[in-house]
């Protein structure tokens, strides 16, 4: 394992601290128990919080500040944050409006929110986000997993929380991008946790896992390396299958790199992501590209499509100042 680390036990901390020194402008840091939120409080309106395991940076920490959280909690590496850092981060940043909570649909995360909201004593709600297409809805499982699909619920959530819409408003308008929303990844390797040391998963120098999750959890399938064009055929089929879009429905597509993937190869997805979606009729109306919701230093990526109306549209196009996204 190489990796820039003093202690496995430290990484989350210090990097949390790092990140707030880097943006004291927009961000401060509460040591114990750990979380991140705005440095100058929102007044009179309901309080955004998000959270999960560290290693997918810059979700969640990195999209603290005006027009998206006002807080957000890292767990260790791939590890879901503790109820009290949850409680705590809901108590300061709490406006009087309530809090809602933005969750990945993890077992450990669900399980950590749901126990800080029976603990707090001040009036909140949760939104599901469950976006993986690669897994299947069953009563059996947690079932679909939350992965890229948080970024564009947390910005759209967060445009509508600063416009001042109340805590159900906010709430049923996340479900409803939620259910507009579908992801499909690909891995080209595995990543290494600190603290286990060697590779999550095992894959071949000619073989990507097609499905896979945010922490290394097995795909749908293993198949040989193949072009581009083809990958992103694999990727977009349950995509589009899973949301049925009609002709003419306008889109945000979200290229998304898993840590190690650079931007050239990026790029080169979104192009022919793009020109798919045309040929079947959609309106690509926004786009983002980057390494967003990352799984360390993996190398690959998912496509994330979410459907569009004048509404979703005017809060994507909201301002936002993070240190990961503003315009």
């Amino acid at each position: 394992m190489k990796k820039f680390i003093n202690s496995t036990n430290d990484l989350v901390q210090d990097s949390a601290a790092g990140l707030v020194m880097a943006h004291e402008d927009l961000l401060a840091l509460n040591e114990s128990p750990l979380f991140i939120c705005r440095r100058t409080p929102k007044q009179g309106r309901v309080a955004l919080i998000s959270g999960g395991g560290s290693g997918h940076e810059p979700l969640h920490t990195g999209y603290v500040g005006p027009g998206m959280l006002d807080a957000a909690c890292p767990g260790q590496v791939f590890t879901a944050p503790t109820p009290d850092q949850i409680v705590a981060a809901a108590q300061r940043v709490d406006a009087g409006q309530g809090v809602l909570m933005v969750v990945k649909n993890y077992g450990g995360d669900c399980a950590s929110f749901q126990v800080a909201s029976d603990m707090l004593e001040i009036e909140c709600a949760t939104v599901l986000v469950n976006d993986d297409v690669a897994v299947e809805h069953s009563t059996h499982t947690t079932g679909r997993r939350g992965v890229a699909g948080t970024l564009i619920v947390e910005k759209m959530i967060g445009a509508a929380c600063e416009a001042g819409a109340d805590l159900y408003e906010c709430k049923a308008l996340g479900a409803r991008v939620n259910a507009n929303t579908a992801s499909m990844g690909v891995a080209l390797t595995s990543c290494t946790v600190p603290d286990a040391g060697a590779a999550t998963f095992d894959i071949g120098p000619s073989e990507i896992e097609i499905g896979v999750g945010i922490h290394g959890e097995p795909g749908r399938h293993r198949r040989a390396l193949m072009p581009a064009d083809d990958i992103v055929t694999l990727l977009l089929e349950p995509v589009l299958k899973d949301l049925a879009l009609a002709a003419g429905r306008q889109v945000l597509l979200h290229v998304n790199g898993f840590g190690g993937t650079p931007l050239i190869e990026l790029h080169l997805l979104n192009r022919i992501a793009t020109q798919r979606l045309r040929d079947a009729g959609l309106q690509v109306k926004r786009w983002l590209v980057g390494n967003h919701t990352t799984s360390l230093e993996m190398a690959g990526a998912s496509l994330t499509l979410t459907a569009l109306d004048d509404e979703l549209l005017g809060l994507w196009d909201a301002p936002v100042t993070t240190p990961s996204l503003r315009w």
